[in-house]
């Protein structure tokens, strides 16, 4: 998540585990299998989390704040390029996630969309597929080094300000309202936190 995977050998990760190459090699054939289970472990945890968040919360707009805030978490120790090294070196691992974003993501997108549609917090002539969707590609053209360089952009202000412009562009005056005071309470959660 930090250094991206193409950097990362099998000898770095020998060493940071205290443990030799060969024995390393006794678990997992190749770097291809070993980025294969970690991604498969990860997107595993990533819908544990994500499913406990969804039952959790009391309305679709708590929902997206809740993830909005493990999203800001997952980015600031996230290496941007993680995506691309996965889809370019690895595509049995790039497969995994594909059918992970195309199918648990996007439907947990389109359900919290029609759920806050019901709630009037969001937009009642919205079409939650295309809207998921869309949601969706913004997220990964936020990655693309092309669009937004790093030299230029910070990654993680480009995450938040992609998901801000997500929000209000679904809410309802009711549901902006409702963001804005969750929003709010998570600010001054964190002002507490760090006196």
């Amino acid at each position: 998540m930090k250094y991206g995977v193409r950097s990362i050998s099998m000898d770095d990760i020998a060493r940071h585990l205290s443990v030799s190459k060969k024995t390393l090699y006794q678990h997992f054939a190749d770097k291809d299998e070993l980025v294969l289970m970690v991604s498969q472990h990860h997107l595993a945890h990533e819908k544990l989390r994500y499913e406990s968040i969804t039952t959790s919360s009391a309305n679709a707009i708590e929902e997206l704040h809740q993830i909005s805030y493990c999203l800001r978490r997952d980015m600031e120790e996230m290496n941007p390029t993680l995506l691309f090294d996965i889809e370019k070196f690895y595509p049995r691992a790039f497969d995994i996630y594909k059918d992970f974003r195309n199918k648990f993501v996007m439907q947990s997108i389109v359900k919290n969309l029609k759920q806050g549609m019901a709630e009037g917090y969001f937009r009642p002539e919205l079409n939650p597929e295309i809207i998921a969707s869309l949601r969706l590609n913004n997220v990964e053209v936020a990655f693309d080094d092309r669009v937004f360089p790093k030299e230029k952009y910070n990654f993680l202000h480009v995450q938040l300000q992609v998901f801000e412009f997500f929000v209000y562009g679904i809410c309802t005056e009711k549901g902006r309202k409702l963001y804005l005071k969750y929003k709010e309470q998570n600010q001054q959660s964190q002002i507490t936190n760090a006196i």
